[in-house]
């Protein structure tokens, strides 16, 4: 039973959006006994910096989840940030530490890089490239680069936004060679679809999938089909491949973990949950 012991876990986002995360957190807090529930809170994006706060003045608050469209705004919200957050520009992770500040993280893109590294993939001095530099694909450049990468190449149709990216990559993380420019997945060891192209039967492909090595790594951020297209063409040329919802149940131990409760595996959290596509 829910009271003012529980600890609530506010998920945050647009009034109109979807949450999917009550119906993978709270089977799974049910399940394992603990008292802790995520709880839906839709604000507009006027009302979001003084909500934000005010959520931080409840007793029994652990951590807020941060959705769309309040991800980039809540970067400026914060008194610390990580450098995850820095260079991805956005943040979906706060808690209050017992001095009273604010801080925050970013986890889309652990979500990724911990399913590559659970299939035993170790990224050390790897080659990465990244389509698409959106919000999920500077998330996934940003935690690849915590994950002592050798270098990274970004390619979005909008280069001013991959050219961004380079430039945040380039100041957190100067050890690391940087290219922008190109969509070709020759000499790359990791190669990331971050686009939406996938999610529609059809769509054209990301990249030129005969320049794919087969001894690369391919992975892909589309969740409305388990094996695009793109991770097909991948997979019959030989590749290892990571499907999109990995990145979804990868990422809420590493939420857990940060909100310090009892952690789980992707497992286990697949098992509970009650999510229909």
């Amino acid at each position: 039973m829910i009271n003012g012991n529980t600890e609530l876990i506010a998920h945050i986002g647009y009034p109109t959006h979807t949450f999917k995360s009550p119906m993978i957190y709270n089977p799974y807090f049910a399940e394992a006994g603990i008292n802790a529930v995520v709880v839906p809170m839709g604000c507009q994006v006027a009302h979001y910096p003084a909500f934000l706060k005010s959520v931080f003045d409840l007793t029994n608050i652990r951590g807020a989840l941060i959705t769309m469209p309040h991800k980039v705004t809540t970067v400026g919200l914060l008194d610390e940030v990580t450098a995850t957050v820095r260079v991805a520009g956005a943040c979906n992770a706060v808690k209050r530490l017992a001095d009273g500040r604010l801080v925050g993280d970013m986890f889309d893109g652990a979500g990724f890089v911990r399913g590559l590294q659970r299939k035993g993939f170790d990224l050390t001095g790897k080659r990465v490239l990244v389509v698409g530099s959106g919000g999920v694909g500077c998330a996934i450049a940003a935690s690849l680069a915590c994950a002592q990468i050798a270098a990274i190449s970004l390619f979005d149709v909008n280069s001013a936004a991959s050219e961004a990216l380079a430039q945040r990559l380039k100041d957190n993380y100067p050890q690391i060679e940087v290219r922008t420019g190109a969509n070709d997945p020759a000499g790359h060891d990791l190669v990331v679809n971050a686009t939406p192209m996938g999610m529609n039967e059809g769509d054209p492909l990301p990249m030129d999938i005969r320049r794919i090595s087969p001894d690369a790594f391919v992975g892909e951020v589309v969740m409305k089909t388990e094996m695009t297209a793109f991770l097909q063409a991948a997979k019959d040329r030989g590749c290892r491949v990571q499907v999109g919802s990995d990145m979804l149940f990868e990422q809420i131990p590493a939420y857990l973990e940060y909100f310090d409760l009892p952690t789980t595996t992707p497992e286990v959290l697949r098992r509970f949950a009650q999510l229909s596509y």
